[in-house]
């Protein structure tokens, strides 16, 4: 299920095939920068060059006998190349190979991430534009609170969005280091300058100081961003249920014509891809913590973060890929009930604008003691006015308690005044003129 949501280029990323190939591209590398350094002879560079090749088969085979990966890798790849292939692997050590090439692996997930990601926060940037004129309710504690904008809602998604990327692109950077020095970083069989032309080579810098690995709180890094990330996505996907939900119902994931909700209830439609990313996101912040246990390492190195990282990384990067599609599947089809908002602001008979009477009542002499104390006394016969069935409102109420209607005698209309909309939203547009995105992706009023 999950590689119908991830593009064929990420899928490949963390395949056998392609893990070889970068182990193929580091060793190649490394043969180059030896030459120049004169110690492999240009013909022997030139038939490397030509014949290194590697059979995934073949590297199986090895290793079933071996017990050892790189081994195989390097046996295999030296076979293709024939006598000059004793110069593969001149001078490193098996973590040199691994680690560097995961620099590359972890870098090009990333990029493929971070593309998908853009895609998703134009999607909620042009979902947040639409209805950024459009009221609603405001929620704390799942309680409603005070009128807001439903674009408004969604413009917070498209900021963390943002910075979910500027994370992502921060740690692609720390990520893309090299790393050949040797069994425990002294570079004794392979000098300094043999590192530095081969990070310049794959574009990469150089760590200043390994052992006989890169050190693991790179790693867990990367890993905790994608749980940063797919949090933000769960947020994302939990909003959406709530709105789904029967009793408020402001919004819903597209339902196909064919689909169904439930094997006995015909009449469901169920938030299932926004209940799908809020699981998958727990993955993630499993994987995260994996990660973190990777980084205490014997000395100089064990092989106990190995077999974790075969598992977390390709996983962790295949489900936040996942993850993004299916977000952007729903913010792209999401169907928005702009007659069940404007009946959920009606839903408790003026409500939401309690605080600003409060403050109104302040402004015009009244303790803040007294004013609170006045506006929940009607607040509440409003409440329960609400649950039993009635319609009696806060402003109707407050029309009729003298404590504050006497204090706006000179304007009949003051009161009614204050339960105006349009009085929450006046700085919706000085808000959305924070983001650059909604101009770079031609919206503009």
């Amino acid at each position: 299920m999950i590689e119908k949501y991830c593009t064929e280029a990420m899928s490949k990323i963390w395949t056998d095939e392609n893990k070889f190939r970068r182990w193929l591209d580091v060793e190649l590398a490394a043969c180059r920068a030896w030459a120049e350094d004169g110690v492999i002879p240009k013909r022997d560079l030139d038939e490397i060059t030509e014949k290194a090749a590697f059979d995934a088969g073949r590297i199986a085979e090895i290793e079933e006998e071996t017990q050892h990966d790189v081994i195989a890798f390097v046996s295999a790849v030296a076979e293709k190349i024939g006598p000059s292939g004793r110069f593969v692997h001149l001078g490193l050590t098996s973590s040199d190979v691994i680690d560097t090439a995961a620099s590359l692996l972890l870098s090009d997930a990333l990029d493929i991430l971070i593309s998908s990601a853009r895609e998703l926060r134009e999607s909620l940037a042009r979902l947040s534009w639409k209805y950024r004129h459009t009221p609603c309710v405001g929620r704390s504690h799942g309680i409603h609170a005070e009128p807001t904008s439903f674009g408004l809602k969604f413009l917070g998604f498209v900021a963390e969005t943002g910075r979910d990327i500027e994370r992502l692109s921060q740690v692609r950077e720390e990520i893309r280091v090299c790393k050949l020095s040797g069994a425990v970083g002294t570079y004794a069989n392979c000098p300094p300058r043999i590192e530095e032309r081969v990070a310049r080579d794959l574009a990469l810098s150089r760590d200043p100081v390994s052992t006989q690995i890169i050190q693991r709180d790179r790693h867990a890094r990367v890993t905790s961003a994608l749980a940063l990330y797919g949090a933000g996505l769960e947020r994302l996907a939990l909003e959406i249920r709530h709105l789904q939900r029967t009793e408020v119902l402001e919004a819903s994931e597209p339902f196909g014509k064919k689909q169904k909700g439930s094997s006995a209830m015909p009449h469901k439609k169920n938030p299932i891809l926004s209940e799908r990313v809020c699981g998958l996101s727990r993955l993630l912040r499993g994987y995260a913590s994996g990660a973190l246990e990777n980084v205490s390492l014997w000395h100089e190195r064990d092989i106990s973060h190995s077999s974790v990282e075969r598992v977390i990384w390709g996983d962790s990067f295949n489900i936040a890929h996942y993850m993004t599609g299916i977000m952007k599947r729903i913010t792209d089809g999401l169907v928005v009930n702009e007659a069940r908002i404007r009946r959920n602001i009606d839903l408790t008979g003026g409500l939401l604008f309690s605080g600003r009477v409060l403050l109104a009542a302040v402004e015009m002499g009244l303790s803040r003691e007294d004013a609170y104390a006045i506006i929940q006394e009607n607040a509440m016969k409003c409440w329960e006015s609400v649950q039993g069935g009635g319609h009696e409102t806060l402003l109707a109420l407050l029309e009729q308690d003298s404590r504050v209607s006497g204090l706006l005698s000179s304007d009949r209309d003051a009161l009614k005044k204050l339960f105006d909309l349009d009085f929450y939203l006046r700085y919706v547009d000085e808000i959305f003129k924070r983001f650059p995105i909604f101009s770079e992706i031609g919206l503009t009023d």
